[in-house]
């Protein structure tokens, strides 16, 4: 009988696991992100060529993964969560496949010559990521992935805009405003 209620209350605890938020999102590691984009914006404003800056962006995305996970990690240790969770996994499903996209079509568009295409492609895919896995998360997290898609979108139908310029406001900007929204009201 004790075997059978435990049995129970497992399946009940991880019933609620599975339906709840993924709250780790990471306000300060999302501040941390915009403002070494805001840097990167600066250093790749200064390389003419197309192969130096596109190195410049892709340490970026690197530098700001390492602090999205390492500030989701943290967040989540102090919420007594595991990254693990039915939440975030769901989060990382919606998110990855996006990311895997814009991996794949910067390789393609760069070596097509298209390069100025790839700061639209990329705002578009990582707001299509975040609101994808933010349908799991804080109704803030979605909210910020459709600004990306719209900054996206100017920057693709806007072509004489300056690349640097609209990733400092997207991936700078963006990130520091929301990531500033998300630590106020949803704790770090």
């Amino acid at each position: 009988m004790h075997a059978h209620a435990m049995d129970n209350l497992r399946y009940i605890r991880e019933t609620i696991e599975r339906a709840g938020s993924f709250t780790a999102v990471p306000g300060i590691g999302g501040m941390l992100m915009g403002s070494t984009a805001l840097a990167a914006a600066w250093a790749a404003s200064r390389h003419a060529h197309d192969g130096v800056w596109l190195a410049i962006w892709l340490c970026e995305a690197l530098v700001a993964l390492a602090i999205g996970i390492a500030g989701a990690e943290l967040k989540s240790r102090r919420a007594k969560q595991t990254l693990r969770s039915g939440p975030a996994r769901k989060f990382i499903a919606g998110f990855a496949p996006a990311m895997l996209a814009g991996a794949l079509l910067t390789a393609v568009l760069f070596e097509a010559g298209a390069v100025w295409t790839l700061p639209g492609v990329w705002m578009l895919l990582y707001g299509a990521g975040v609101v994808s896995g933010g349908g799991a998360s804080v109704r803030i997290v979605p909210m910020m992935g459709a600004c990306f898609m719209a900054t996206g979108a100017v920057a693709l139908l806007w072509p004489g805009i300056s690349p640097d310029a609209v990733l400092a406001a997207a991936f700078g900007g963006l990130h520091i405003v929301f990531g500033t929204v998300i630590a106020v009201k949803y704790g770090g």
